[in-house]
């Protein structure tokens, strides 16, 4: 470890051309964000049953993510993992450019992103929501510090205990954002304190798959070679963080099917949910976590390519994980009176229509598109890539 340097990431024709293409879909993003802006919501596929489309699932996985690949640098300086500890300042660098992209996408999502200094002002301590504020923000600076502490000489020795400090942080952040959902008691596919847990299982899932994702586009982009036995690692953590995933949900419906007020919904999920069952059977539950864990699980020295679909497939089951959550659930129709029948000629009983359209799908892109952005725009400017001294890759464990 004394021998390992820092150095900015200088670029090169694949760097500028990525960054350029961000900078594309950034502007996409703020287009579509302009647009709904100016014509309302009405130009997206949301209505009164589904109020969080699909620029709120971008934002809650970005949200997620952020979170969990933080992990990284936790597993160096809170674990004492000296493998992970070159990795640190990337890991926090990812945590932030993800939160902002995230909360990005919220922003811009909610209508009159002008007021948001009145949420910021105004807090009910009784409202998720507003501790979700201060979460998020406190997020932000605590990493900051992070970094400060682990690019300071001087301060160096305070890693350790920022470091702490960071990870309490980020596992109460997820704790509050999956709380969001299980603290809406009056829809039965939310109202779970399980949720809590499964979001924090899906933050080191998700944000390892990122992280994995990053570190093998900077070796090919920038001939930074990632040592085989750290993927190793890397890769046997995916598979127990996606094992932890599959675990919490499994918990997660199995506690619903013995309450009943949910049976109805575990059934509509799990049966006859059409689109939502699809997309949990066959690609939360197959493609993003029985074929990665079985691709993955006791092999050492997979090839690039494996580690690439692995992570991808995790990441896709991630987002349709999320999916399924938000807009699933929202779909569900709501059980206003429990016990009772209810009739009426306004949709009682049947499940919502949502159909994404176009500008949500741009304003979602762009706010993972500007955190990609951001994380470039770190590692040309500050020392955030170890090497060693005679520029060989410092990530070999």
């Amino acid at each position: 470890m004394a021998n390992i340097v820092y150095t900015e990431c200088r670029g090169g024709p694949r760097f500028w051309t990525l960054f350029a293409g961000l900078l594309v879909v950034v502007a996409i993003g703020a287009a579509s964000a302009l647009h709904m802006e100016h014509f309302g919501h009405i130009v997206t596929g949301m209505s009164n049953e589904i109020v969080w489309g699909l620029p709120h699932v971008f934002a809650v996985f970005l949200i997620v993510v952020a979170s969990g690949v933080l992990n990284i640098a936790s597993l160096g300086s809170v674990f004492g993992e000296m493998p992970y500890k070159p990795k640190a300042r990337l890991s926090g660098v990812l945590a932030i450019a993800f939160l902002i992209g995230g909360l990005a996408i919220l922003v811009l999502d909610l209508g009159r992103p002008d007021r948001l200094t009145v949420a910021m002002t105004n807090y009910n301590f009784r409202s998720i929501f507003a501790w979700n504020v201060i979460l998020y923000s406190g997020f932000v600076g605590v990493v900051v510090a992070y970094l400060v502490v682990q690019m300071t000489r001087a301060w160096a020795k305070w890693t350790p205990h920022v470091g702490l400090v960071a990870f309490l942080w980020r596992l109460t952040l997820t704790t509050g954002t999956g709380s969001i959902f299980g603290f809406l008691m009056a829809r039965s596919p939310y109202a779970s304190a399980v949720l809590a847990p499964l979001f924090i299982a899906m933050s080191l899932a998700y944000g390892l798959a990122v992280f994995v994702l990053v570190r093998l586009a900077l070796e090919t982009s920038a001939s930074r070679g990632v040592g085989v036995e750290l993927l190793d690692r890397l890769m046997r953590l995916l598979v127990i963080f996606a094992g932890s995933v599959a675990y919490f949900s499994g918990v997660f419906h199995f506690t619903s099917i013995y309450t009943a007020w949910r049976t109805g919904w575990e059934s509509f999920l799990l049966l006859d949910g059409g689109l939502y069952t699809v997309l949990y059977w066959g690609v939360v539950v197959l493609l993003g976590t029985i074929l990665p864990m079985a691709m993955v699980y006791g092999r050492t020295g997979i090839s690039r390519r494996i580690e690439v679909l692995a992570a991808t497939l995790v990441l896709i089951g991630g987002f349709a994980h999320v999916y399924v959550i938000v807009i699933g659930g929202q779909a569900y129709p709501l059980n206003l009176f429990p016990g009772w029948e209810v009739t009426s000629a306004f949709a009682d009983g049947v499940v919502a229509r949502y159909v994404p359209t176009l500008p949500e799908l741009g304003l979602g892109l762009g706010g993972a598109a500007l955190a990609l952005l951001l994380t470039m725009a770190a590692m040309r400017f500050f020392r955030l890539l170890p090497t060693n001294p005679g520029g060989v890759a410092a990530d070999a464990s």
